[in-house]
């Protein structure tokens, strides 16, 4: 048990590594596995579409409000106690889902589970205060590389548990597997505390928000990591409609098969944080918010084109998560005793910016079809680009005339290199 709590350097051994990384796709999966089975649950509860796709809403709403309101904990509470309350109450709130006898007691079960899933957002920052400094970058992208899978890969897995039991199958199998990592956790996780430098519950959440106030770096890398998930999300909101239709008209089985292709976008999270690790995190993120942009020329050859369709689609993917992995290599060197309220800031941000394509991308397919949504998914990309070279180009000026925050504990030494 020993060596499963830290490496021979002092850092984070691989078996707690690995832990943590699957400990966070799960989590996240939870909040993705009902998006290809509305069908089916709509029909045994007696939903209308409309209603079924209050759950996906809802799922949404639940994990924002957990972003603001419990992931800043992590710098109040105990962290080990803290991630395990969030994986055992997921567990709990999937078994409602799974029992649910209408529509109610499911949307109330699925907002309960997505607030607790940000257990995920918890582990992350976990993770970087456990690795060795010069491993931070590969630990954040291990990580991360689990969160991604969790998401892109729930759906496909959703379809599978569906096929053999039901789609109650898929949350009782969940919540089991929920309860697991929750004792798995309590086992190998270290005690690691917060004590939020004296803060009460509310000075935390104003904290939180203040970290904006405090940190251009966080303004800066806040807006991009928006954009670039409301990118994404204009490639994968619009995708199903593409391949229903002429040429393609693939059915809804193969439409969720298709996302195993963007699973390759995830090996990317791990290379992005190796490169961080060297001092290359501000090249990374310009490549990617480049290759970001570029990848939509080949997303709109897709419209006829199926190759040229799975290129963009891997090369946008490949490019959205090395600029996440850069961003919060980024994010997570400003302040060491604020890394759970810095995760708090950026992430609401950045599926603020990930909803915010997902409706735009329903208005532009109705209007222009497939080539206003590849130009809306550009033009978003291109301010990434835009706001990349402005963080380069004025951030040494802010950071020098930013205000102190209140009882400031000094950054940690990788902040100033992060920012060159």
């Amino acid at each position: 048990m020993k060596s499963m709590r830290s490496g021979t350097d002092g850092g984070l051994s691989r078996g707690l590594l690995l832990l943590m990384s699957v400990a966070t796709g799960l989590a996240v999966s939870g909040n993705y596995f009902a998006q290809p089975l509305l069908g089916l649950i709509g029909r045994e509860l007696g939903l209308g579409p409309t209603s079924a796709a209050l759950v996906v809403t809802v799922a949404q709403g639940g994990y924002a409000l957990g972003l603001i309101l419990l992931v800043p904990l992590g710098d109040l509470m105990e962290r080990r106690r803290l991630a395990v309350l969030l994986y055992a109450a997921t567990a709990v709130f999937l078994l409602v889902s799974a029992t649910a006898a209408d529509g109610t007691v499911l949307l109330v079960g699925t907002a309960l589970t997505a607030l607790a899933s940000v257990g995920a957002q918890v582990m992350v920052p976990f993770a970087v205060s456990l690795a060795a400094p010069a491993e931070r970058g590969k630990v954040v992208g291990t990580v991360m590389t689990g969160l991604l899978l969790g998401l892109l890969l729930a759906r496909t897995v959703a379809g599978a548990l569906s096929e053999v039991g039901g789609w109650r199958t898929v949350y009782w199998v969940n919540a089991v597997l929920m309860a697991l990592m929750a004792v798995l956790l309590r086992l190998f996780l270290p005690r690691l505390g917060g004590d939020g430098g004296g803060l009460s519950y509310p000075g935390l959440l104003r904290s939180t928000v203040a970290m904006f106030r405090y940190e251009p770096l966080l303004r800066w890398r806040a807006g991009i990591g928006a954009l670039s998930l409301a990118s994404f999300s204009v490639l994968w909101t619009a995708l199903t409609f593409l391949l229903v239709q002429s040429p393609y008209g693939w059915s809804e089985s193969a439409i969720g098969l298709f996302g195993l292709v963007g699973a390759a976008g995830a090996l990317t999270a791990a290379v992005a944080g190796r490169l961080a690790d060297r001092g290359h995190v501000q090249i990374v993120t310009g490549v990617g918010t480049v290759l970001l942009v570029a990848s939509w020329a080949a997303v709109a050859a897709g419209a006829r084109s199926l190759v040229w369709l799975l290129i963009g689609v891997i090369v946008l993917d490949l490019a959205h998560q090395a600029v996440l992995n850069s961003t919060q290599n980024v994010i997570y060197a400003l302040r060491p005793e604020a890394r759970n309220r810095i995760n708090s800031a950026f992430m609401t941000s950045f599926f603020i910016g990930g909803a915010v394509g997902s409706a735009l991308t329903s208005v532009v397919w109705v209007r222009d079809g497939w080539t206003g949504v590849c130009i809306l998914g550009a033009s978003l990309s291109a301010g990434t680009v835009l706001l990349w070279s402005l963080e380069r180009i004025t951030v040494g000026r802010t950071a020098n005339k930013s205000p102190e925050p209140p009882a400031h504990r000094g950054h940690d030494s990788r902040s100033a290199t992060a920012a060159n």
